[in-house]
């Protein structure tokens, strides 16, 4: 019985293209596109060696739902999923820049503030602030769009002089990204939740702007509890986080950062099993559903043939 995914290596009719991102497969074909969620797993830019079992099910189901909640604020890509781990949707030009937006001091934008940076984008930040602090009001942190490797820091200045895109168009991707921040907001709000920080990525399709990629799933945001959150903060205690942080810490608890001569720790079935009910139990947090594994043979031919079928 297979019950993860390491990559998939399909030919299609019809298919035009194929490209193989951090923990995707996409299937590109004339007008459209079908997008496998692998196990893989990246952190700090680095696909790590191993997969992890039922996590690309987990992140397409999220998002799945979290597009058709959101819908009504800008359009997305998603035509349909025809298995938990394969998405079918309209083939879009993605802009080269990601829009990161944090209501919370946490993670990298902590990181960068901890070596007494007060700047991040070229948004200016109080001093003061302890880590995963409320931030006065929400920010926008973009970061170009790497093909391989790391994505770096930009301003909207450093973006619009550069021309990733229009001053017009990055101008509408600010304003859809703080309302569907408010809409995540909510939606999380309502499972007990605070959403942390999070990253929408856009794309044009037909001449309208488009909701790419996944949206609020434990690899694209972080989360907190808020019934938690304000004594924990008062009482300097680090913040329970639903989120892929937790493979992060675990990494850099090992001396791995994806910088240079550094070596990966190894990935034993005890991390992996760890790793894989995490992702199950941020599933049932964020979507207040109960997850429903996949129980097959082989996942691989599985995925290929509803594919087939959709197409």
């Amino acid at each position: 019985m297979i019950t993860s995914i390491k990559e998939t290596e399909f030919t299609f009719p019809g298919q035009i293209g194929f490209y193989k991102g951090k923990v995707r497969d996409v299937y590109i074909f004339e007008d459209k596109i079908a997008m496998v969620a692998t196990d893989r797993i990246s952190a700090f830019d680095v696909v790590l060696p191993k997969p992890i079992p039922y996590k690309g099910q987990v992140l397409n189901q999220i998002a799945a739902k979290f597009l058709a909640a959101t819908k009504e604020i800008v359009p997305n890509w998603v035509i349909d999923t025809p298995h938990p781990n394969v998405t079918i949707g309209k083939r879009c030009e993605p802009f080269k820049v990601e829009m990161v937006i944090r209501g919370y001091l946490a993670g990298h934008a902590w990181r960068e503030y901890n070596q007494g940076k007060r700047e991040i984008c070229g948004v200016l930040l109080p001093n003061g602030l302890k880590e995963n602090d409320k931030l006065p009001e929400p920010i926008i942190t973009p970061t170009t769009k790497a093909d391989q490797g790391h994505d770096e820091d930009i301003s909207r200045e450093e973006i619009i002089n550069s021309r990733i895109v229009s001053e017009e168009i990055y101008l509408n991707l600010e304003k859809h990204t703080r309302a569907l921040f408010e809409k995540g907001t909510q939606l999380a709000l309502d499972k007990g939740l605070i959403l942390v920080d999070t990253k929408y990525e856009f794309g044009m399709y037909h001449g309208e702007i488009h909701l790419i990629d996944e949206i609020h799933t434990p690899d694209s945001s972080r989360y907190f509890y808020e019934k938690d959150y304000d004594r924990n903060q008062q009482a300097g205690i680090p913040q329970k986080q639903l989120s892929k942080e937790f493979v992060r810490q675990w990494l850099i608890a090992h001396d791995f950062q994806g910088r240079e001569g550094e070596q990966i720790p190894e990935m034993t079935d005890s991390i992996i099993d760890d790793i894989s009910k995490r992702y199950i139990e941020l599933y049932e947090k964020i979507t207040g559903d109960t997850f429903q594994e996949i129980v097959t043979v082989n996942l691989s031919e599985d995925i290929e043939k509803a594919i087939l079928q959709t197409l």
